[in-house]
């Protein structure tokens, strides 16, 4: 069990990780969460991965957490009878939703999205190719949008289409994201991404699909949308997690805008007690080199510096020449940017005046105390996970173990900061053989010594979800 690294490393599958060796592999170099993007590849390719993924972790004795990432609505041009084009500055070009899908030309193409010419406006801004090619809508007549090429390039099929400061009126749930649901409740996946999501209703139906599958997933909003930024506050209220999707919220909010945001948005999710991730493009040069840039490793460190729970790889490791390597390299990079973590900063500010529950104020204190002691491992005994999520909340160098018996559970905590599961089940609630048990999964996995000081949290009932109530400064001895 790896305790040296608090920050949690998500990784994505496709063709470079099918090979069985590669994903062991990803597992030995410190892969905690592995993804599986439903953009790409078939149900059955999807399904193969998952089941990889499991059998790695069972071999390596580890935990591995799955999170599956829906397509969403992702707004693209359709495709040209040459493949591609070049696009000239100050030259006109068109956008029309009635072309056919392969028609495209020198001067106009299609259009998958059918609702974009009421979506736009002259005088909007649509960005194309992650940003790197601008136009300037001009006019819309029926399906036809008038645009100038503000910045040209080439073009080339089924690039992606934003329109700058957003208002794109797709649903975050396609009819394709619905059947991803049903597949994602099946394999039993951990975390269930929703792509392109605007407000928290957009995260109660993901939940609601879910439910209705008998799926257990907790939900991840993607902050991509500018409307996302709007209504932060809601989606936070409903969502289990967050992830700082660069890629598409750069292209819609501007680059320059984006190292700001990412803060803004991490800090309001720990403040909420939410998961963060943070992703796109981190170690984008390992697609075809062996080593990260000296800019990438900066941007990995300073994610890591503002709290996230996780950082993630995406074409690095799917497609990239080097997937093993670049979860070494991100391994390594955590390392380093956490010695620079000295001690605890201040509490991240919250936003209710009370505590929400008897198991946030016993993880609260939990913390304040061991960043006042000699405390060298926290233990908290728990069958949801919940308390030892809170605990995470506040940055500290003592690892945190989540004790239970649960599978999904030990899973799910795979991605929370500072968290490391154990297997144990509360099978005698006495007090002395408890202590027994526990002194001795401890001892025996070398992560504390005889004598150590340890915080245990649990409830005063074994076995009761949301039941913690008690903490306890205990020393180790020898079982």
């Amino acid at each position: 069990m790896d305790t040296g690294r608090r920050t949690k490393i998500v990784a994505t599958l496709g063709p470079a990780t099918d090979d069985p060796a590669v994903i062991a592999g990803m597992v030995a170099a410190g892969l905690d969460v592995a993804r599986v993007n439903f953009s790409h590849g078939t149900r059955e390719s999807q399904r193969k991965r998952v089941e990889s993924v499991r059998a790695a972790a069972k071999a390596a004795g580890r935990n591995i957490g799955i999170l599956a990432d829906l397509a969403g609505p992702k707004i693209r041009i359709e495709s040209f009878a040459k493949g591609s084009i070049q696009l000239v500055e100050g030259e006109p070009f068109a956008l029309d939703t009635a072309l056919d899908a392969t028609a495209g030309n020198d001067s106009e193409v299609g259009c998958a999205y059918q609702n974009l010419p009421n979506d736009v406006r002259a005088g909007d801004s649509l960005l194309l190719a992650d940003g790197q090619i601008i136009l300037g809508v001009e006019r819309v007549t029926g399906t036809r949008i008038h645009c100038v090429v503000r910045v040209g390039g080439e073009l080339s099929n089924r690039k992606g289409l934003n329109r700058q400061g957003g208002g794109i009126s797709a649903p975050a749930l396609t009819e394709k994201d619905l059947a991803d649901v049903q597949l994602a409740a099946e394999l039993g996946i951990d975390y269930l991404a929703v792509s392109f999501a605007r407000d928290g209703d957009d995260m109660r139906r993901a939940q609601s699909e879910l439910r209705k599958w008998r799926g257990e997933a907790r939900v991840v909003a993607k902050i991509e949308r500018h409307e996302a930024l709007d209504n932060l506050a809601g989606i936070l209220a409903v969502t289990d997690a967050v992830m700082v999707a660069r890629g598409d919220l750069g292209v819609e909010m501007g680059y320059a805008e984006l190292t700001g945001l990412q803060k803004t948005i991490i800090r309001q999710s720990l403040a909420r007690n939410r998961v963060v991730i943070t992703a796109t493009q981190m170690m984008e040069s390992m697609i075809q080199n062996p080593m990260p840039t000296r800019a990438e490793v900066s941007d990995v460190a300073n994610a890591v510096l503002d709290g996230t729970d996780a950082v993630m790889l995406s074409a690095e490791t799917a497609a990239g020449k080097y997937p093993v390597k670049a979860v070494q390299a991100m391994a390594d990079v955590i390392r380093g940017a956490e010695k620079y973590q000295l001690g605890a900063p201040p509490g991240v500010v919250r936003v209710e005046d009370e505590f929400g529950n008897t198991e946030e104020a016993i993880s609260r204190a939990v913390m304040y105390t061991a960043n006042h002691m000699r405390v060298r491992a926290i233990v908290a005994l728990t069958e949801s996970g919940l308390t030892p999520l809170w605990m995470s909340r506040i940055r500290a160098d003592i690892p945190i173990y989540a004790f239970t018996r649960h599978e999904g559970t030990r899973r799910r905590v795979t991605l929370y900061r500072g968290v490391y599961a154990v297997p144990f089940d509360i099978t005698d609630s006495r007090p002395q053989e408890l202590y027994r048990a526990i002194f001795e999964r401890l001892l025996g996995q070398g992560l504390v010594d005889v004598d150590d000081l340890v915080i245990l949290t649990k409830g005063e009932l074994s076995g009761v979800s949301g039941g913690t109530n008690s903490m306890q400064i205990v020393r180790v001895t020898q079982p």
